[in-house]
């Protein structure tokens, strides 16, 4: 009974020390969109958003955009993972099969990966939003540029997937963007 006292008054002691010094880290540098700060006095130091035109724009529309190819993307994945996943553990299957399900299982969870490392690295090239979807030897990569397009911007980003994956057959680089 008193090791269980113990445990308790130790646990509520380490909760508190938790709970305060979360208090005073977020007390230094408060969150962005805290609910103190959205609905507080307004100061000068507010962003606003202003046009020389009278045009409306999107802010974030093109990142919806790639963000609603990669929920896409990962839909099909997830299915055809399920798909593979319930042919491994099914008892209808032979061995042979159940290995090349659980080999394909790898190879789509190695290119997925694969996938996300790329648009780090060519994020890291100064693009501020990319897209790269790799199936059959075929890559595509779009590109979200306030440069516009070019073809020297295309033959970059081409020479650089070309050189990081060897077995990329063809490359098509889309541009989207102001």
């Amino acid at each position: 009974m008193k090791a269980n006292k113990r445990t308790v008054w130790f646990l509520t002691l380490l909760s508190l020390v938790a709970v305060i010094s979360i208090y005073y880290l977020n007390r230094e540098a408060p969150m962005p969109f805290d609910g103190l700060a959205i609905f507080g006095d307004k100061n000068s130091d507010a962003i606003t958003l202003t046009s020389t035109q009278d045009e409306t724009k999107p802010v974030f529309a093109e990142s919806v955009l790639f963000e609603e190819m990669r929920m896409q993307v990962q839909d099909e994945r997830s299915k055809l993972k399920e798909q593979l996943q319930a042919k491994t553990l099914s008892s209808d299957y032979t061995v042979e099969e159940k290995n090349e399900a659980y080999n394909a299982l790898e190879d789509l969870t190695k290119q997925t990966s694969a996938e996300a490392l790329m648009e780090m690295q060519i994020k890291a090239l100064g693009y501020p939003e990319v897209f790269v979807r790799k199936e059959d030897g075929r890559v595509e990569v779009t590109v979200l540029s306030q440069e516009g397009h070019s073809k020297e911007l295309a033959d970059e980003i081409t020479k650089y997937i070309m050189a990081s994956w060897d077995d990329t057959g063809t490359v098509k680089v889309d541009f989207t963007g102001n």
